[in-house]
């Protein structure tokens, strides 16, 4: 049997810019603040990166969703690589990219990638604070959008609220329970010298805050951001000469549900395409999910670390929100630490590339007061409508 190609292939280096909201910089300057540090942490220089690739391509609908493309990046940081990717949003969602690194490095196609993701939100919204999917330049709205937006959900919250609601009615789960997501993420970010909101959050904040689409409250939603996040995919040949521990990337998978092409089926209390993520990833491990050390749940809204969770069988059918409920099983020094870097709800919106970040750091034991004690095994889990998993590992 052919050797897994996530097995041929280790995490070299992270890098990540400033985070703000704004930021006085523009977005390829982050690119090139998170790409270099990223490069130089690999223990490598700009002309050993012979592949890169961003999630998603450069997008021209405005709202800084993707302000920089991957040709540009590599000119503007000189490099010269003679493999290019770039992930849509569909596929694997938003691991697509890393999902493309690996399969170049395992194929032979380069030794070391350059993965980034960078996004200019918070400075898209001094020009305008409409939503990103509906932003009144289009005479027609098309893609996902065309699937919600005709019945008044211009946002993504409206949608993931309806799974929320079932989530409730079907489990007896309420929203305080649902708030320890948010508080957890609040109280991680408060020991994140880069995430962009450390104000102390209690329960009691969360409830009081405003509704955005019930039962979904204003610390359920992520927070845009300015910021580049990158992280160097290298070969397992390349590792013994560079200076950090190589991680292990132990296992993937993925799955595409039907969310973006409105394609709403079944259970509404469960993501398929997560499930599948979740069932591809541990068919491909011996390890098993009581292995983990930590887990970066993919947390756009706050339902989707129940939704994800359960998928990645880290927590029961049903059990998601008991589990979390109180916040001390899924606190640092808890029975599974989640989202130790405050997760997108308050270190930032980074579409997922914070959460594999944010695993490696601690894999790497650079987490300083949040620093997870022991950490050898970390499951980050990214998307809401296409569905990416990792499994990542130390010796």
């Amino acid at each position: 049997m052919a050797e897994l190609p996530e097995r041929l292939c280790r995490i070299t280096g992270i890098g990540q810019s400033e985070v703000g909201r704004p930021s006085p910089r523009s977005a390829i300057q982050l690119t090139m603040d998170a790409a270099f540090q990223a490069i130089a942490d690999a223990g490598l220089t700009p002309a050993d990166i012979d592949g890169i690739t961003n999630y998603p391509m450069k997008s021209t609908e405005g709202g800084g969703i993707s302000p920089v493309g991957v040709g540009e990046a590599m000119f503007a940081m000189g490099l010269d690589c003679t493999w290019i990717g770039s992930a849509t949003h569909e596929g694997p969602g938003h691991m697509s990219a890393i999902f493309q690194a690996v399969m170049a490095v395992a194929t032979g196609l380069c030794r070391h990638v350059l993965v980034f993701r960078t996004v200019a939100q918070a400075q898209a919204r001094l020009v305008s604070r409409e939503s990103t999917l509906l932003t009144g330049r289009h005479a027609r709205v098309d893609g996902n959008n065309a699937w919600t937006v005709p019945f008044g959900a211009v946002s993504p919250a409206n949608m993931w609220a309806l799974y929320a609601k079932a989530y409730f009615a079907k489990y007896g789960a309420t929203s305080e329970q649902l708030g320890w997501v948010a508080v957890n993420g609040r109280r991680n970010a408060a020991r994140n010298p880069n995430a962009i909101y450390k104000k102390p959050l209690t329960i009691e904040d969360y409830l009081e805050a405003r509704m955005i689409s019930s039962p979904l409250r204003l610390y359920d939603c992520d927070t845009h951001i300015d910021g580049a996040t990158a992280l160097i995919i290298s070969h397992r040949d390349t590792a013994a000469d560079q200076p950090n521990p190589p991680i292990h990337i132990e296992a993937m998978g993925m799955g595409l549900g039907g969310l973006g092409q409105g394609i709403h089926t079944g259970d509404f209390t469960c993501l398929p395409g997560a499930e599948k993520a979740g069932a591809m990833l541990w068919s491909r491990t011996d390890l098993k999910p009581k292995d983990v050390d930590n887990a970066q749940i993919y947390d756009g809204f706050s339902i989707h670390t129940v939704l994800w969770g359960e998928a990645m069988n880290l927590f029961g059918k049903g059990e998601a929100l008991a589990f979390i409920d109180g916040g001390q099983r899924i606190a640092l020094d808890g029975e599974l630490p989640m989202n130790t870097g405050g997760g997108q709800l308050s270190g930032g919106r980074f579409h997922g590339y914070g959460h594999t970040y944010e695993a490696c750091i601690q894999l790497w034991g650079r987490g300083g007061e949040r620093q997870v004690k022991g950490a050898k095994v970390s499951a980050v889990c990214n998307g809401g409508y296409g569905y990416g998993a990792l499994l990542l590992r130390t010796d």
